[in-house]
């Protein structure tokens, strides 16, 4: 065993809708959008991560960007794979190496995944030389990132606001006792932008520019104390059709983006609903904690915390919890071989 050992990588995939992440050695080697660039007429894949980011919504009819992801699943198995493979083969440590090691593997996937879907993550793994892979649910991942003893018999919520889904679990014992995992994350908030700046402002933005808004000036209530200043924005002028700029506030994105958190509210309602008694208990104590991308909204862990009337808290750099736990769990495999599947 001990030759295979040297032989076989450990590492830790946090496969998102938006980013994809990667640990190797205790160190986060990638963390790169997830979406390709494939050319048309010989079906290569051209670029990858940032470079193929840069090429959303400017490409002409012999480039296709694909984000193989849909939904926190697998929607394009090839592209997903291509994209898995080359991120791998792009890791500093392994490019020295003069074959690709088997690797073993912790990946983490969404808590209302199905059988099907699940095989699909499993499979573009072990096409890339995965000779162990374990999957791990991602509000499980969180949880550990965050820093929670999730094996102790206290509840705690967790809610994960990633590209493609929101998963909100109650934890304990190790185990997820309750989850809800809601279509409604940082994806549809960038087409609420996009869709607001149409009708509002008759501008006609990209996606690539939605994001840059919902970063930028991106709020969930309309009174924040320490306010973004107004962003100017380019588009195309839906009346002229002229590229023109508009002034926008986050007073503006607040709306636009109401409804959507208006639904992860109720679902982190429902969870509450659904949570056994003793379990309230605890979380009446330990209060919220927000993880993924989309906690970085601002004002959303207050709007959350005067919905609920309770603490909520946002990860330490919520970007990357879900792949730190994913690390974690990967380093203990033998500790957490409870909530890992094989």
């Amino acid at each position: 065993m001990g030759f295979f050992d040297f032989m076989t990588e450990d590492i830790a995939i946090d496969l998102g809708t938006a980013n994809t992440l990667i640990i190797h050695n205790d160190k986060v080697v990638i963390d790169s959008p997830s979406i390709v660039a494939r050319d048309r007429i010989s079906g290569k894949i051209i670029a990858v991560g940032k470079e193929a980011n840069l090429m959303q919504g400017k490409t002409h009819e012999n480039i296709k960007t694909i984000r193989p992801l849909k939904d926190g699943v697998i929607a394009d198995f090839d592209a997903s794979e291509k994209m898995i493979s080359m991120f791998i083969k792009s890791i500093p440590a392994l490019k020295k190496r003069m074959f690709t090691p088997a690797l073993r593997m912790v990946v983490c996937i969404p808590s209302g995944i199905t059988e099907v879907e699940m095989r699909a993550v499993k499979e573009s793994c072990e096409r890339v030389n995965g000779k162990e892979v374990y999957l791990i649910h991602e509000p499980m991942a969180a949880a550990i990132g965050i820093g929670i003893d999730i094996m102790q018999p206290k509840g705690n919520m967790i809610v994960d606001i990633g590209g493609g889904t929101t998963e909100i679990a109650v934890i304990a014992l190790g185990g997820i006792v309750c989850d809800k995992s809601v279509k409604i994350a940082g994806d549809v908030f960038t087409n609420d932008i996009v869709y607001y700046m149409r009708t509002q402002h008759n501008l006609f933005v990209g996606e690539s520019t939605a994001e840059k808004i919902k970063i930028q000036i991106g709020a969930a209530i309309e009174d924040l104390e320490t306010p973004p200043e107004d962003m100017s924005v380019q588009g195309r002028d839906l009346l002229t059709g002229k590229p023109k700029q508009v002034e926008v506030s986050y007073r503006e994105i607040a709306k636009a983006l109401d409804k959507s958190i208006q639904r992860i509210e109720d679902a982190v309602m429902e969870t509450l609903s659904q949570t056994p008694p003793e379990l309230a208990a605890d979380i009446y104590n330990t209060g919220i904690y927000l993880a993924g991308g989309g906690s970085m909204l601002r004002g959303l862990d207050k709007r959350i915390s005067q919905k609920t009337d309770l603490p909520v808290y946002i990860a330490e750099d919520p970007l990357r919890a879900v792949v730190r736990g994913t690390g974690m769990a990967l380093k203990n495999i033998s500790k957490f071989k409870s909530i890992l599947i094989k």
